[in-house]
């Protein structure tokens, strides 16, 4: 078991992914490990995230739109 105190990045091994939620249960990002190809996508994450939140990792976007300036979505 991990240490309650431990940060998220402390956490994940080099290669692992993250579906960050928060407290009211909306997705709040999705931490995807450096280096990797965003299009590579585990399909257990794809299934979570069309499922519960509403996101297809096939639609383009242009994400100007979506992130607000100044902000960033891992």
């Amino acid at each position: 078991m991990t240490e309650k105190n431990l940060t998220l990045k402390a956490q994940l091994g080099q290669n692992d992914w993250a579906i960050i939620i928060g407290q009211d249960g909306n997705l709040k990002g999705l931490f995807i490990p450096e280096g990797t190809d965003e299009d590579l996508v585990p399909e257990s994450i794809v299934t979570i995230m069309a499922n519960y939140f509403g996101v297809d990792f096939n639609e383009e976007i242009d994400e100007a739109e979506v992130i607000p300036p100044g902000e960033t979505l891992h």
